[in-house]
């Protein structure tokens, strides 16, 4: 089995928990770790896409939240493209494959709005496979560092999307 891991990430949060997620899928499976920047403009041959990136603005990044975060926040640098702009040139897919969406989101305050759930509505919309719900991962503040337990959680996490990819039916949905 293939996988590929495309994420986005302004202060490096969202790259742990990806690299976290592909090492675990990486146990048993071959799987690609990519920034948004470098991820193909087509996704075929792999059983598995995991797509990722922070929430601003209660959804994906637009450039001018990127622009924001780099201006108002302090983020390192401001991806060209985000998991937007990417999901919105792939190309609608013939079979499906699965797929999973997760974000990373301030702690505290708690927002609505998620950008795993933006990214699973939009590859549900090209026609992947997206049984398993979005998944959240915390941060303290903008630039981190992630809340204890988060890499532990997403290991679990990558553990049930195997799971489900090798038949197993979905867990039920966090409360």
């Amino acid at each position: 089995m293939r996988a590929v891991v495309v994420y986005e990430s302004l202060w490096g949060n969202t790259a742990r928990v990806a690299r976290a997620l592909a090492d675990e899928l990486g146990r048993t499976m071959s799987v690609r770790v990519l920034d948004v920047e470098s991820a193909p403009g087509t996704i075929e041959d792999y059983d598995l896409v995991v797509v990722g990136g922070p929430t601003h603005g209660f959804s994906m990044t637009r450039p001018s939240t990127r622009e924001s975060a780099v201006s108002q926040n302090g983020a390192p640098r401001a991806p060209t493209v985000g998991i937007r702009e990417w999901l919105a040139r792939l190309p609608h897919i013939s079979v499906p494959v699965m797929a999973v969406a997760f974000d990373t989101r301030v702690d505290t305050p708690r927002l609505p709005g998620s950008a795993a759930k933006a990214a699973r509505h939009e590859l549900r919309s090209l026609g992947f496979d997206v049984a398993m719900k979005a998944k959240s991962f915390r941060v303290h503040g903008y630039e981190g560092p992630l809340v204890d337990g988060e890499l532990g959680r997403a290991v679990e996490w990558a553990r049930e999307v195997e799971a489900v990819l090798r038949g197993a039916p979905p867990p039920p949905a966090e409360e």
